[in-house]
């Protein structure tokens, strides 16, 4: 039984925190972290009233009519096989790149990374116009090559930019995985393959598995490239329901989606749960032999098809010239500008907002703070266009005025990317030393000073981490932009679109080419956010 004076210094304890949780500055946080919280969820609530006003039984109607369960399966297909196909060569590749002897190591897990650079529309866009019907290399070789579209190419596609996610992480669990259990299997007689399913496998599998989360959400929301491939999916079908406006349809179709990616997560957090660190040791590396000569040129194949096919097609039609054919898709500085101008206040914005929402979910006082920065997270998982849909119930149906505005676009891409800002936010405050703090407090500065002459001067290279990825991921976005832009500011990713849609595809050679660089710089920042590098 506890000791009486023992019971006191708990109970002192516990009214000191209570106190320090009613502070002033934590209820400030508290308070403008709700707030934030409200606006990334609320525009979802915008939906839910609006696909409410479908009569019932319409609505069961056309949520059981054979073209939504089509577009259903065929949505639910895509991510299937583009999962499973990411995996199965995500993780042969990680393993090529960790566990054996094949040569210049570093060299190839830079171009196996390296696709994870292009948007994927972009990527469909090249192969669209290199493979597809009277397609550039079929011209040029004289040859009559298979046309890569459909579902079919939608799959290929988008595993090819999208594997990286299941390599970078399996390639990272390798490496700090201790190999003595591997060779303690090998030396109780198992094979190579059995000491990988039964040891190396159970190791590694929760990467594996927040590696094949990233592509399955990736390939339910991405828009780009089945519109470019023509193949009809939840995220096309709402854009398109709602350019017809079908609004109540397209409210009914983004639930569905909405639905099916909170499946993903569940299953996710089933299958992905952590398995415990191991220490780290390298062993000995299995000898390729003479295999390694297919496996240099399967990694040589990859960064061919992935980089230089776009890069090299780009390039020859900006060389050819786009003609004046349509001059309204002739690439204009001002395009560029405009896609800078909406990242910059989105980071910028963004990166305000995650203070208070970073500093809720370190502290961990109580549910209601950690609920409040979960909330935010929340644009993650929701897909550009249902995003962008919700906001245009919101803009057209109760402020007109701020329909089509730079504000409400900002807003968007502030929903969608929030939790990048988060994220690198609340890794910098976990990494600063409250005895600072402390120290200033001893010295008569109030909360609100020690925060921003001392704590915000440290956590200010995470901040600024978390500005450049919104920035970066911001100016790649492509359906919130095409259905909340304002009107005669066209950005480097809807240009892409009208090029596409124009069938003039030398005007997308030049704002694709600028994406592309700018998509490698948000690789360098990946990158030295990562202290072990690739």
């Amino acid at each position: 039984m506890q000791r009486l004076p023992d019971r006191l210094t708990e109970t002192r304890q516990w009214f000191g925190e209570r106190r320090e949780t009613l502070s002033p500055f934590y209820l400030a946080a508290l308070l403008l972290g709700g707030l934030v919280a409200v606006l990334v969820v609320a525009p979802l609530f915008w939906l839910v009233l609006r696909a409410g006003t479908v009569e019932p039984t319409r609505a069961i109607e056309l949520v059981t009519s054979r073209r939504t369960v089509m577009i259903g399966a065929r949505s639910i297909a895509l991510v299937l096989g583009t999962t499973v196909a990411s995996v199965l060569l995500g993780v042969p590749l990680a393993v090529l790149t960790t566990r054996t002897d094949l040569p210049a190591q570093r060299l190839f897990s830079v171009v196996i990374a390296l696709p994870l650079v292009i948007p994927s529309y972009i990527g469909a866009f090249a192969f669209v116009s290199a493979f597809g019907r009277h397609g550039e290399v079929g011209s040029l070789l004289g040859l009559n090559l298979p046309q890569i579209d459909g579902f079919a190419g939608a799959v290929l596609v988008i595993t090819l930019y999208t594997y990286p996610y299941v390599f970078l992480g399996t390639r990272a669990a390798l490496r700090s995985m201790d190999a003595s259990l591997v060779e303690a299997a090998r030396s109780l007689d198992a094979g190579p393959i059995q000491a990988f399913r039964r040891v190396t496998l159970p190791q590694i599998r929760p990467a594996i598995s927040a590696g094949a989360l990233l592509v399955a959400l990736y390939a339910l929301s991405d828009f780009g490239t089945p519109a470019f491939m023509g193949v009809s999916v939840f995220t096309s079908a709402i854009y398109m329901e709602s350019e017809a406006f079908n609004v109540g349809y397209a409210a009914l179709l983004s639930l569905q989606l909405l639905t099916l990616a909170g499946v993903i997560l569940l299953i996710e957090s089933r299958t992905g749960r952590a398995s415990g660190q191991t220490a780290r040791r390298r062993g000995s590396p299995i000898e390729l032999g003479w295999l390694r000569y297919p496996a240099m040129g399967l990694v040589g194949l990859l960064g061919a098809v992935t980089i230089l096919l776009p890069v090299g097609l780009f390039l020859s039609w900006m060389v050819r010239g786009t003609g004046g054919a349509v001059p309204s898709l002739a690439f204009q500085p001002q395009h560029a500008l405009n896609s800078i101008g909406f990242s910059l206040a989105a980071a910028l914005v963004a990166s305000v907002m995650a203070l208070p929402v970073a500093y809720l979910g370190v502290s961990g006082r109580s549910r209601l703070g950690r609920l409040l920065e979960r909330g935010t997270y929340v644009g993650f998982a929701v897909p550009g266009v249902v995003i962008g849909l919700a906001l245009v119930f919101l803009g057209s149906s109760t402020a007109p005025w701020l329909y089509r505005t730079a504000p409400l676009l900002v807003f968007a891409y502030v929903v969608r990317f929030l939790p990048q800002a988060v994220g690198t936010t609340r890794s910098a405050l976990e990494g600063f030393d409250d005895q600072v703090a402390e120290a200033a407090r001893t010295l008569n500065a109030g909360p609100w000073r020690t925060f921003r002459e001392v704590v915000l001067p440290e956590i200010a290279p995470g901040v600024l981490a978390g500005a450049a990825l919104v920035f970066l991921t911001t100016m790649k976005e492509l359906p919130a932009t095409l259905m909340l832009q304002p009107i005669g500011r066209d950005t480097l990713a809807t240009m892409i679109w009208a090029a596409h849609g124009s069938l003039y595809y030398r005007y997308a050679a030049v704002p694709a080419l600028v994406l592309i660089v700018v998509s490698g710089v948000s690789m360098l920042v990946l990158l030295a956010q990562d202290e072990s590098g690739i």
